[in-house]
């Protein structure tokens, strides 16, 4: 697994064994190239961040921050020495999602990313089911944001907070990306 594209180019990452599963390169490509001028200055956030791929790929694209946020201390460790050594710098969370969503700042973020455990129960707050049906992420993405998610079915159909923009299927993975559409 390695950066794609902008300051950290080519850099490889490591990945907590046993903890995480990152996305594929191809697929953070093809999420990065969807997402264009959103990313340089956007504030971002990447949730079940594991080796924090997706968040190191927008601050190297130029995001202006991104905040990490995983429960598995083994997978902060790992971002934290990724982000030293990509010459990047990124807050770390060791917290659960759902935890940290419920108190973060109100349109804090431009970009949030999840790629969840695909074991992940639906009825878990933090299952990507539960979160686009919640107030908390809708809360914590600023009105135009974007929320992209990983899941291992089709994504489900968001509420009204919620535009789905693009919904495509990656070998046995769905990506889909979503625009926040108004205050919640």
């Amino acid at each position: 697994m390695r950066v794609i594209a902008g300051t950290a180019r080519g850099l490889r990452l490591d990945c907590p064994a046993g903890v995480a599963r990152p996305m594929m390169d191809r697929v953070r490509g093809a999420v990065f190239s969807s997402l264009g001028e959103a990313v340089p200055g956007a504030r971002a956030l990447d949730l079940f961040a594991g080796s924090g791929a997706i968040g190191i790929e927008a601050l190297s694209r130029g995001a202006a921050s991104c905040h990490f946020v995983d429960r598995n201390r083994k997978a902060a460790e790992v971002i934290r020495t990724n982000l030293a050594r990509a010459k990047l710098t990124g807050s770390v969370r060791l917290q659960d999602v759902a935890a940290y969503l419920g108190s973060a700042t109100p349109a804090a973020f431009d970009l949030v990313f999840a790629d969840p455990p695909f074991a992940l129960e639906t009825g878990d707050p933090a299952h990507p089911h539960s979160l686009l049906a919640g107030s908390d992420l809708a809360r914590c993405v600023a009105p135009g944001g974007f929320f992209v998610v990983e899941l291992p079915q089709e994504p489900p159909r968001p509420d009204p907070s919620w535009e789905l923009l693009r919904n495509r299927r990656y070998g046995q993975a769905w990506v889909a990306m979503y625009r926040r559409t108004s205050d919640a």
